[in-house]
């Protein structure tokens, strides 16, 4: 199969397309290197099963058509396990597909299971079996092999009949609202856009002090910065054990960071050292007035914790009855909460979730509901 490699190509294809109620879109890209994907390979079909791959890296194409496509009101765009290739997408054209479909959390609302792989869908719905021989190749050197051209084209068209089903499905379940809440998170540009400023929340579950708190937002806001600006993995920067240690021991002098055992000998009188060293000190004139411990680290008394490992065994006996995956349910943050707050604010207390799950969590804790076991079954049983 050729790819395309032209615009004008590339506009033929996506205006017919654009004609269809339905496109199934993948991407193929490399960042082992990179803060920023680079995109190496976009494959899409449409509802006759029809694929066709297109060359970003060939000299001169404008990927504006694709980006056209990908507004177009009036065809779905398709992916599966879509986070990566909406964020290449909007690092493309600053623009989110719409209207959108995300066969992964279909799946989980159907009952396929937690983060089903797009492997085991196609096996599944399609019947059908994928050659994973060319998944992990290089995407960035031409010409592509006709394995990696097949591989390639087999993530879109097999696309189409799993989409097909998962749509079919949840039409007759009538879930569909389920799965709109959880595409507008992925459609959120909030989801792509990475600020610097928040880099530390995704480091701060072992935190237990403010003052921690203080300088891994500045450290971690730091190298987030340096790596978006160098275009190189935030762990060429620094690794993440190095940054959690930092902001544990708050290190104010050359001698103190160069004794931490996870900076490199001699990495705390470089020039780097020294900036580390003036993020821990803005780490320290912040007001820790305004900083909250992150949930995880807060302590939890009584028999908390043995109440979140009752919420769980609801949950899955929940998720089983209801043929739901039980991370979309709630996730463990969302249990220890509710085990803290009969009123948390958190996505297991509000609309489906909390019809389907919250509110007989909240009546487990009231002592109005109790698990047994029915035929080797875990039930729940009203008491009121």
């Amino acid at each position: 199969m050729e790819l395309i490699a032209t615009t004008q190509a590339l506009a033929e294809t996506c205006s017919r397309f654009a004609a269809q109620p339905f496109v199934t879109v993948d991407t193929e890209f490399m960042r082992e290197t990179t803060y920023y994907p680079k995109l190496c390979l976009i494959q899409m079909a449409g509802p006759d099963g029809l694929g066709c791959l297109v060359d970003p890296l060939a000299p001169g194409i404008d990927l504006k058509p694709f980006l056209d496509l990908m507004m177009h009101e009036g065809t779905v765009k398709v992916f599966h396990s879509a986070r990566q290739d909406l964020e290449i997408v909007w690092l493309l054209g600053g623009l989110l597909p719409h209207p959108f479909f995300d066969t992964q959390v279909a799946a989980m609302v159907c009952g396929y299971g937690d983060s089903v792989s797009y492997e085991q869908l196609v096996n599944d719905v399609a019947k059908a079996r994928i050659d994973k021989s060319s998944r992990f190749t290089d995407w960035s050197r031409r010409p592509l092999s006709d394995a990696q051209l097949a591989y390639a084209l087999s993530d879109v068209t097999h696309l189409v009949t799993v989409y097909q089903v998962l749509a079919a499905e949840l039409v007759r379940t009538d879930r569909g609202l389920w799965l709109d809440e959880e595409m507008a998170v992925l459609t959120s540009p909030e989801t792509y856009q990475a600020d610097p400023a928040s880099a530390w929340k995704r480091l701060s579950g072992r935190m237990r002090k403010p003052r921690e708190i203080a300088v891994l937002m500045e450290v971690a806001a730091w190298r987030e910065a340096e790596a978006q600006s160098r275009n190189v993995p935030r762990g060429r920067i620094l690794k993440d054990e190095a940054v959690i240690d930092i902001a544990t021991s708050a290190p104010r002098s050359v001698e103190a960071l160069g004794r931490l055992r996870t900076i490199p000998a001699g990495f705390e009188r470089s020039r780097t050292g020294g900036e580390i060293l003036a993020a821990v000190e803005r780490g320290f004139a912040r007001d820790l007035s305004g900083i909250a411990l992150p949930e995880r680290a807060r302590s939890r008394g009584g028999n908390s914790g043995a109440l979140v490992d009752l919420l769980k065994v609801l949950l899955k006996a929940v998720a089983e009855a209801e043929g739901v995956a039980p991370k979309i349910i709630a996730t463990v943050d969302d249990l220890e909460a509710l085990a803290d707050d009969d009123e948390a604010n958190v996505p297991v207390l509000q609309g489906w979730r909390r019809t389907l799950f919250g509110e007989r969590a909240l009546a487990l804790k009231a002592g109005r509901m109790a698990l047994s076991v029915e035929r080797g079954r875990v039930v729940t049983r009203d008491l009121a």
